[in-house]
């Protein structure tokens, strides 16, 4: 399977690196280069792959599956929308350092980064990031558009709904939850569930601010 990357920036490089990784160990997937609609990426080499130019090019190159690959939640949902609804299909970008549980669903579009680790049980929905090294305990929910950064820990049963960003090093509490579009900083302990379109900061942690951004059409 030929796959075009939607995103040329850092987090699109990892995801290109863990494409590549999977093609070292024999998968049938590989990466064929970038879209990117910053001009001053198109031409460029990253990684040995070309950044073709904006995503609107994308039909003048051969490619069977697409992969948004941008940090932002709510960008990543806005094109995953768009590209959807203009029927392109999507594949998932899965580093072979990961270790997911056999039972363990991922929606298409997903990337698990290395030294992730998903327990049995769990539920990872559609477009999500699991960042590296974080890892996502037993009968964990995992919403559409969320995002689990780096080194982040989930506990058994918790939920993160859709486009949730849970942020560097924090931890969630078994049992817990994150409500849509919140904002989970990094280093926080969640030792109680977080409303939706809040951002939460500290140990145990606490609502700061609220936010109108969401994924709402």
């Amino acid at each position: 399977m030929r796959i075009l990357i939607v995103g040329a920036g850092g987090h699109g490089q990892v995801v290109a690196d863990i494409l590549l990784r999977m093609k070292d160990r024999g998968g049938q997937s590989f990466p064929v280069g970038f879209l990117d609609d910053a001009e001053a990426l198109h031409g460029n080499h990253l990684l040995g792959l070309r950044v073709f130019g904006e995503v609107a090019r994308r039909k003048a190159i051969a490619y069977d599956a697409l992969i948004i690959a941008i940090g932002d939640n709510l960008v990543r949902q806005r094109w995953y929308r768009e590209l959807s609804d203009q029927g392109e299909k999507f594949t998932n970008a899965h580093h072979p350092g990961a270790i997911l549980a056999p039972d363990v669903g991922v929606g298409l579009g997903s990337m698990i980064s290395a030294g992730v680790i998903v327990n049995t049980g769990a539920r990872v929905g559609y477009n999500v990031i699991l960042n590296t090294g974080c890892s996502i305990d037993h009968h964990c929910q995992i919403g559409n558009h969320a995002h689990v950064a780096p080194g982040a820990r989930l506990g058994g049963n918790v939920v993160i709904a859709e486009g949730a960003l849970i942020g560097m090093g924090a931890i969630v509490l078994p049992g817990c939850s994150v409500g849509a579009w919140s904002r989970v900083s990094a280093g926080a302990v969640v030792n109680h569930d977080v409303p939706e379109g809040v951002t939460a900061v500290g140990a145990p942690a606490r609502v700061i601010t609220k936010h109108s951004r969401s994924g709402s059409k």
